[in-house]
């Protein structure tokens, strides 16, 4: 997916439950409209960043996609701030 982030977060080498906790933090300081990218390396973070944006208003999940950096696997998140 090709999608503009305003903000990049980079929470690779964290884990469970830092990526949620660095992201929320992140995604707070957002303006309305503004879209964070996340990048982890933690597979948790796929279902975790999903869960945390469904139960969170003004969340909106735009994509997640796995991809290889340096022979390990990186997720990105992608999170439009709605409100």
């Amino acid at each position: 997916m090709s999608t503009d982030a305003t903000e990049t977060l980079d929470v690779k080498g964290e884990n469970c439950p830092m990526p949620v906790i660095k992201t929320k933090g992140a995604f707070d300081d957002l303006d309305a409209g503004d879209t964070l990218e996340v990048v982890a390396t933690d597979a948790g973070s796929l279902s975790d960043i999903e869960g945390w944006a469904d139960s969170t208003d003004g969340a909106e999940l735009l994509d997640q996609e796995e991809a290889e950096e340096d022979g390990a696997a990186v997720y990105k998140h992608y999170l439009r701030k709605t409100e």
